[in-house]
């Protein structure tokens, strides 16, 4: 139940990104005049019309189920989310206690006046807006009072099953803020700001300080949602609409909680019967087949393929990292930082072994999507410890998931290699399913080099000897792969396992490879602008997406003659969308070990198999859920794999 409860806050918070990046993306080009079909022919005002429909469907379907089914069974279970009406005259004077000790005083009413303006409303904050009344003049007036996010959204009751929304407390006692006033009513609300950043790289001449300003505009960005109780009277929805400049198409009326994110916190609750059971990772085999031998001398005699979170993030990458920092051979140690977490594990072994003298250089990627602060911060750390620190290239994202290790080996100077699908990030890797490669193949490890001197210097190489690297070198080659696949005709066959498909040549690419009897199976796990199965254009093709306790985030590419006739396997960070393939630093690698191979294709043959637990796309574009007699969950099943130490 509680695994239910957390799903439907992930869908509010993924809502809530949506809103403040893509929606905000259309806003500005329909005020911009920008009216220029794209790919599908629709129109930004197009879109945005159709995505309002759309998404007050999902709301009031989200809405439903958390009323009815998942609320159903928190009773069952003895949770509930209480209203103030409903609670005893002891579970009132309790929560009147918690108020007066731990939410007064950290409350600040905002009123509007003459003298006071209407107050600027932070982006994804929960407000009360209050109608207040004069006694003395008979004046009406609005008031904000903002919940103070560092408090809990749900305030417990002394059973610790039962809780009441921070909201309505303070809707109760909101006499003790306006004392000698009649408070008619108050309703909530919740205001969506535009969140991208908006860099002018080429005119930056510091692009960290650049960054940290543009953070400081965004929480000014422009409104572009408005979520309020449904029971909020009109003319105080009228006075928000009309400060916020928004219309009525861009309010979503919610009938139960605002903001679902909230529901995280049952998730957090003690309750282990009510949650998934923990799967624990394990170490790769091939790294504890002999556990007196270093990472480096495992290395040394064989790849290393990791699988995460079925193995361990902990006892493999980040291991890997770790022992660098240690090691007195090694010399130096470069890699790239996307996305990492607050409390970074890497972060503090590469500023240790900077400190020891160990040469370390870092790309942070500073306009990494709402982990911008998180990077400037390490940035900061990392360069006041010693660390060569550098932000990638004017115009791009660097989102390739690299490190190099050089090391002093006893037989000479030798690289050390990790490329992966993945966040160097020991949380998530907890969370996302995603594939690596550790190894010290002499050509790989001379790519990542040049790469990383491309990075950080001004060299302008960019031909590699066996990675694939965008923007340069990536869609040519894969544009390449295909045509070598149609030249086999029937004989030729791609397996995509990718996030997103919705680059328009690529899909132009897959559909003449369709045409030619090129049969080819995709498992997108999320945006999919191809449609399978159309006579004379895609009948060849399938799509099917895996949804499991995990994240699926490992990109996996099989082209069946892709690699002198035989088959080709790449991994890395590019999903086949405009901006992968054009506006990133990317990064794919040839899997090349039989039993490397062997291991990916029983990762495809599983997530394709017709029990696989799935959802697959129909010529229509409508998603349908898969139905099987014997339905497998293939995370389950690979992660029993992986358990049993079946593995390579």
């Amino acid at each position: 139940m509680l695994e239910r409860a957390k799903f439907l806050a992930i869908a509010s918070s993924n809502l809530d990104e949506f809103f403040q990046v893509r929606v905000a993306s259309l806003k500005d080009k329909i005020v911009a005049g920008f009216a220029r079909p794209g790919a599908d022919g629709l129109t930004p005002a197009n879109i945005l019309v159709e995505f309002s429909d759309r998404v007050h469907a999902m709301v009031t379907i989200q809405e439903e189920l958390f009323a009815g089914d998942v609320s159903a069974a928190m009773a069952e279970a003895e949770i509930s989310i209480e209203t103030w009406d409903s609670l005893s005259d002891d579970d009132r004077k309790v929560l009147g206690e918690v108020f007066e000790l731990r939410v007064f005083p950290v409350l600040t009413p905002l009123a509007v006046d003459p003298g006071h303006p209407f107050p600027y409303i932070s982006n994804l904050s929960l407000n009360l807006g209050v109608r207040l009344l004069d006694p003395g003049t008979g004046e009406r007036r609005f008031a904000r009072v903002k919940m103070p996010p560092l408090l809990p959204r749900f305030l417990p009751l002394p059973d610790g099953n039962r809780f009441v929304t921070l909201e309505q407390v303070v809707a109760a006692k909101l006499g003790r803020l306006f004392p000698g006033m009649e408070v008619e009513s108050s309703s909530a609300f919740r205001v969506t700001r535009d969140a991208d950043l908006s860099l002018e790289e080429e005119d930056a001449d510091d692009l960290l300080a650049a960054v940290e300003i543009e953070l400081r505009r965004r929480r000014f960005g422009r409104a572009v949602r408005l979520e309020v109780d449904a029971e909020m009277p009109v003319e105080m929805l009228d006075f928000l609409l009309e400060e916020l400049d928004l219309d009525r198409d861009d309010v979503t009326f919610v009938h139960t909680l605002i903001d679902l994110t909230g529901l995280f916190i049952l998730h957090g609750l003690d309750k282990p019967l009510l949650k998934d059971e923990q799967w624990k990772s394990v170490l790769p085999t091939e790294l504890s087949v002999d556990d007196t031998k270093s990472i480096f001398a495992v290395l040394r005699e064989r790849d290393v393929l990791v699988h995460h979170p079925y193995e361990s993030f902990a006892g493999s990458v980040q291991a890997f990292i770790e022992r660098a920092s240690q090691d007195r051979l090694v010399q130096s140690i470069k890699m790239t930082l996307y996305r990492t977490s607050g409390d970074s594990p890497i972060a503090a072994s590469l500023i240790r072994a900077a400190e020891r003298g160990v040469q370390v250089a870092v790309l942070v990627e500073l306009k990494a999507r709402f982990d911008e602060q998180t990077n400037v911060t390490w940035a900061k750390a990392l360069e006041r410890a010693g660390v060569h620190v550098v932000y990638g290239l004017v115009g791009l994202k660097t989102h390739s998931k690299c490190v190099l290790v050089v090391r002093n080996d006893a037989d000479g100077l030798r690289r050390y290699v990790h490329i992966g699908t993945g966040n160097y990030n020991s949380k998530t890797a907890r969370l996302y399913e995603d594939i690596g490669l550790l190894t010290t193949d002499p050509e790989i490890g001379a790519d990542v080099g040049d790469l990383f001197n491309h990075l950080t210097g001004f060299s302008r190489n960019t031909e590699y000897r066996r990675l694939l690297v965008a923007p340069h070198q990536l869609r040519s080659r894969l544009l390449e792969l295909i045509k070598r696949e149609i030249a086999y005709g029937e004989a030729g066959r791609i397996t995509l396992k990718l996030n997103s498909l919705a680059d328009p040549e690529m899909i132009e690419a897959l559909y003449e490879a369709s045409c030619s009897g090129v049969k080819i199976d995709l498992i997108i796990r999320g945006i999919c602008c191809l449609r399978p199965g159309v006579a004379e254009m895609s009948e060849n093709i399938t799509v099917r997406s895996i949804l499991g306790r995990y994240l699926e985030h490992s990109r996996i590419l099989r082209f069946a003659h892709g690699s002198e006739g035989s088959p080709l396997y790449l991994i890395g960070s590019a999903d086949w969308m405009g901006r992968n393939l054009d506006r990133r630093v990317e990064v794919m690698v040839p899997v090349r070990s039989p039993r490397h191979q062997a291991y990916l294709d029983g990762i495809l043959a599983a997530e394709l198999s017709a029990a696989a637990i799935s959802w697959g796309l129909a010529e229509s574009g409508v998603w349908t859920r898969s139905r099987s007699d014997n339905e497998v969950d293939v995370q389950y099943r690979i992660g029993q794999l992986l358990a049993s130490s079946l593995r390579r």
